[in-house]
């Protein structure tokens, strides 16, 4: 096994850190002021701020642009949107791109490369047809629009997808939606313009064939953004987490994407990939987290110290180290059985890396808080709003008790052991 970095994905890491560090880390601290202020009452915080358009404007001149893109996409959208990611990278190529942009909450979206937008840009890639990518998949490449997934429900525990609620029905040439879906991220941009729905199709057949997904213009009559979520007190702007409620939404039969009933396949194809994604992110966003707090506990003096030499920090510090590289690890693991076997052969290894990193993460930056003192509780620094984001991984795309349970059935399964 062959965990290396190839030279394509060298360049394009080594390119994304200048470009973070170069053109967004000066600006990224004002940027969320920025957002705070209008939040506060200076305006509307909902509203993208030029800033963005001007660094996908450079990143874009750069090629550093829709780098998630995987291998064996067609060439033309690389020809077309200018990216320098060519015909597509393999996720192990991609973990170190993903693992530099983690480094800055900006990042990912300057690159074109932010979630949902990348897991439903992969979805029309994969399982669109030609209208389907003409119409959306375009649009998102191009960063003209914004997207988002709806697929938890706030009634029903969403841990297990196959409950789900929200009715997507055909009825002749059309297929109409009712119900409520609610963490669908994404939807409080102006910019979102098309939702990936979830929804209850034929309720008869057997548990992974009842569901399919349906692409839902978000200007739908019948859909309608009922709140903005908050996340522990952070709304996310400009794109948010929200409640949508669909009331006799009726788009047309030619929206299902891949057909009815083939939901369960679909998200199986977006999830394992997608995983990978986060995972190196908050690998990049631990990364930052350390860098940060070794700076703060070598500058900083306490009781004629450097903190770093107090309470154990050090030994601290050899921890968090550890903890980085193993997971890293792991996630390069779990790439390679994906590039080399296929989402279904890297199940376990997809669900182990679910769990590990954002735990890590999460650890790594409460490590880092603690040593910033009060400083690490406010917005002078990204602490809070990282270890936010490293707690609410351990819930979106499923809890770590579901990722847990796949782990464990894999296990026991070896010893023949039934489900």
């Amino acid at each position: 096994m062959d965990l290396s970095h190839s030279p394509r994905a060298t360049d394009l890491r080594d390119r994304v850190r200048s470009f973070i560090e170069t053109h967004i880390e000066p600006v990224e601290h004002d940027h969320h002021r920025e957002i705070a202020r209008l939040r506060n009452g200076g305006g509307d915080p909902w509203q993208p701020l030029p800033l963005m358009g001007e660094l996908q404007t450079k990143a874009r001149a750069e090629g550093l642009w829709n780098l998630f893109l995987p291998a064996g996409h067609e060439m033309h959208y690389a020809e077309k949107y200018g990216t320098d990611g060519g015909v597509g990278l393999s996720n192990i190529d991609y973990a170190p791109v993903a693992e530099a942009m983690g480094r800055s909450f900006l990042a990912p979206q300057v690159f074109n490369c932010n979630a949902p937008d990348t897991g439903n840009m992969e979805v029309l890639l994969r399982y669109g047809t030609d209208s389907q990518r003409e119409e959306w998949l375009d649009p998102l490449l191009d960063g003209r629009i914004r997207s988002a997934f709806c697929m938890t429900e706030p009634d029903v525990a969403s841990s297990d997808a196959t409950t789900m609620e929200l009715t997507a029905v055909a009825d002749g040439e059309d297929i109409i939606l009712n119900g409520r879906k609610w963490w669908s991220t994404g939807v409080g941009s102006p910019e979102c313009e098309i939702l990936i729905v979830m929804g209850l199709t034929a309720p008869d057949a057997d548990r992974h064939h009842r569901h399919s997904m349906v692409l839902v213009p978000r200007n739908t009559p019948g859909v309608e953004v009922a709140r903005m979520l908050p996340t522990m007190g952070f709304f996310d702007e400009p794109g948010g987490h929200g409640e949508v409620t669909f009331t006799d939404v009726r788009v047309p039969r030619e929206n299902f994407i891949s057909g009815p009933g083939q939901a369960f396949e679909i998200a199986q194809g977006r999830l394992g990939p997608g995983r990978v994604h986060h995972a190196m992110r908050v690998v990049g966003l631990a990364e930052k987290a350390l860098e940060l707090a070794c700076r703060r506990g070598s500058e900083r003096l306490a009781f004629g110290k450097p903190i770093v030499n107090l309470g154990g920090n050090r030994e601290r510090i050899a921890q968090a180290r550890i903890a980085i590289n193993s997971t890293r690890l792991l996630i390069l693991d779990a790439a390679y059985k994906l590039d080399t076997g296929g989402p279904f052969n890297a199940l376990s290894e997809v669900a182990q890396i679910k769990v590990a990193a954002p735990r890590m993460a999460q650890e790594v930056i409460d490590f880092a808080m603690q040593m910033h003192g009060g400083a690490g509780l406010s917005d002078d620094f990204p602490l809070a709003a990282a270890w936010t984001n490293a707690r609410a991984l351990r819930l979106a795309d499923g809890p770590d008790e579901v990722h847990l349970g796949m782990v464990a059935r894999i296990e026991l399964g070896s010893y023949g052991m039934k489900r």
